[in-house]
């Protein structure tokens, strides 16, 4: 049913796979959101439908996601091709490959301690430390969005342009200026297997539209949940069509 109506729908039309490359966000775009980050379910056959999309996009299939690279490889193991991770931080450009990091700012430790200090105070809070930058969820106390905003937006100030805050599904995010899912996806375009080929990416968030903007730049296609694809389910579907009948 999914592959019929997609192939009629002008909106999904990208060019042949051996001329294409997939960018994909991970939570919320292959996967659904859960309630933590550690409760997401990989459902049965996507890395089935994974594996034959990079065969038939010659190895040009990668993951930007916003968490740290050892976490896409618990989900979805050696499947796709190369990696990126924390929105960019990170990048492993083949199977095996070294981790790449950018060269960061240097985030004041007490930001982290002053953090640790306020999330105690507030149930259903939750702090992510990252590479160069943490995270505020709030997912499980939406009336706390406020007050960890205004206190997150204080210390970006601070740091005079060094740190930006990115807003998140139930969560704030401070990260390193310029480091983002569109300096990822300008990255692994520029060698092999990706380089020449029309990229593809498709992402669920705010922290994605640098992503979508990298590929808008370069003349390929970016596609969101759910403007495009209502559910993750559908967008799966969707990945499946074009590899349908593929060994």
């Amino acid at each position: 049913m999914f592959g019929s109506s997609f192939a009629q729908d002008s909106r999904f039309k990208i060019p042949p796979l051996s001329q294409t490359a997939f960018l994909l966000d991970f939570d919320g775009t292959l996967v659904d959101i859960a309630p933590t980050p550690e409760a997401v379910v990989v459902p049965p056959d996507l890395r089935e439908t994974l594996s034959r999309l990079r065969a038939a996009c010659g190895d040009a299939l990668a993951i930007i996601s916003g968490r740290p690279i050892d976490q896409i490889d618990q989900f979805l193991g050696d499947v796709p091709f190369a990696v990126a991770g924390e929105h960019g931080v990170a990048i492993r450009h083949r199977p095996g490959g070294p981790i790449e990091r950018a060269v960061l700012p240097s985030m004041p430790q007490r930001w982290l301690v002053q953090a640790s200090d306020l999330l105690a105070t507030l149930p259903g809070t939750r702090l992510e430390h990252k590479q160069g930058g943490f995270v505020l969820h709030y997912r499980a106390a939406p009336e706390k969005a406020e007050v960890l905003r205004q206190t997150a937006e204080r210390w970006v100030r601070e740091s005079d342009g060094a740190f930006t805050l990115q807003p998140a599904k139930m969560a704030w995010e401070i990260r390193p200026t310029g480091v983002d899912k569109g300096y990822a996806v300008s990255l692994l375009m520029e060698t092999a297997p990706f380089a020449g080929r029309k990229p593809v990416f498709v992402g669920d968030d705010v922290t994605d539209e640098d992503g979508m903007a990298a590929v808008h730049r370069m003349g390929g296609a970016f596609f969101r949940i759910p403007a495009d694809f209502p559910t993750p389910a559908v967008f799966r579907a969707w990945l499946a069509s074009l590899v349908a009948g593929r060994g």
